[in-house]
């Protein structure tokens, strides 16, 4: 049996991190190395490693649709990204979401 996942362990409360949203099948906490004004990670409790290993469509889109509702309630403009795999700069092996959002005039500015 493998270790938890940094993000299981979160989820279990092992160690702490700033909650934004959580219910049953999902939590949302903020990067501890922010990419951008706010940066949030929204995680599905249920583990897979990367985003490709969910087949069932309900399942990938309640995901999707959590991520954005969360999203919205952040800023009226935001980015969601997906890292899968350790060659597509994916670091924590437990399915995750990225919210990136506040830049003022948009990401690639200068502000």
């Amino acid at each position: 049996m493998s270790s938890p996942t940094l993000f299981e362990r979160i989820i279990a409360r092992e160690i702490p991190s700033e909650i934004v949203y959580e219910d049953e099948h999902y939590i949302c906490i903020k990067d501890i190395a922010p990419k951008a004004p706010i940066h949030l990670l929204v995680i599905p409790k249920k583990v897979s490693a990367r985003v490709d290993e969910i087949t069932d469509p309900n399942e990938m889109g309640q995901l999707w649709l959590t991520a954005t509702k969360i999203a919205r309630q952040q800023a009226p403009d935001y980015r969601l990204l997906v890292n899968c795999g350790e060659g597509g700069g994916q670091v924590v092996f437990h399915t995750h979401i990225h919210i990136l959002a506040g830049w003022e005039g948009g990401p690639d500015s200068d502000t």
